[in-house]
């Protein structure tokens, strides 16, 4: 069994894209592989949850008005003043 990894970020927390987050398959609306987040974009985890097969958090990330995406840990990070 996977012993199970706590959570880095809280529900509440703005976090930025750390990478470009594109479209895996999960918004039927949107192009596949298309950009859904930009890397820098500021955003707050409205939900943690976590990944039954891997143990691993994930986080319910909304990026403004744009979209909720589905984030690992490796995908945000913390704000700084100087993002904010």
């Amino acid at each position: 069994m996977i012993e199970a990894k706590r959570p880095k970020f809280q529900r509440g927390q703005r976090v930025k894209a750390m990478f470009d987050l594109t479209n895996d398959g999960s918004f039927p609306n949107a192009p596949a592989e298309g950009l859904l987040v930009s890397l820098g974009d500021i955003g707050e985890i409205v939900q943690v949850g976590r990944h039954t097969d891997a143990n691993l958090p994930i986080y319910l990330v909304e990026f403004g008005e744009k979209v909720v995406v589905g984030c690992l840990e490796r995908e945000i990070g913390p704000i700084s003043e100087v993002d904010a």
